[in-house]
């Protein structure tokens, strides 16, 4: 499956690239908004892994833009951040429901073995 992953902190993307490729999965990585579209644009994949806290552009400024896009409406996205879903209590239904976001997970409470899992959980061949 391929999967862009839009992460800022390097050390962590490292991490995660390894994982994910460990599972069979193609990566690309980009570190800011504005670099994760250009990537949808030229990779098409199959998954989008999101940190909510981005520089200069966010996470949910990355999904309007996503989402304004037709081919792109369908692209799974699941936020991993380290931005509390609390924060997010009076927005959720926005990212759910009309920026349709798979999954949100925190990361401070996400271990790797769950992110794997919950990426598992859209990938076709293990279906």
């Amino acid at each position: 499956m391929k999967i862009l992953l839009v992460e800022p902190d390097r050390l962590l993307a490292k991490v995660y690239r390894q994982a994910l490729e460990s599972k069979g999965h193609h990566l690309v990585s980009a570190s800011t908004a504005q670099e994760g579209i250009a990537k949808v644009d030229e990779f098409k994949p199959d998954l989008i892994i999101l940190e909510i806290q981005l520089v200069e552009h966010s996470g949910v400024e990355f999904m309007h833009e996503l989402r304004s896009y037709e081919d792109w409406l369908d692209i799974p996205v699941i936020i991993n951040s380290i931005v509390p879903p609390a924060e997010f209590n009076h927005s959720f239904k926005i990212l759910k429901h009309e920026l349709k976001v798979s999954d949100y997970l925190y990361k401070p409470d996400c271990s790797l073995k769950t992110l794997l899992a919950k990426v598992s959980n859209f990938d076709p061949v293990l279906k």
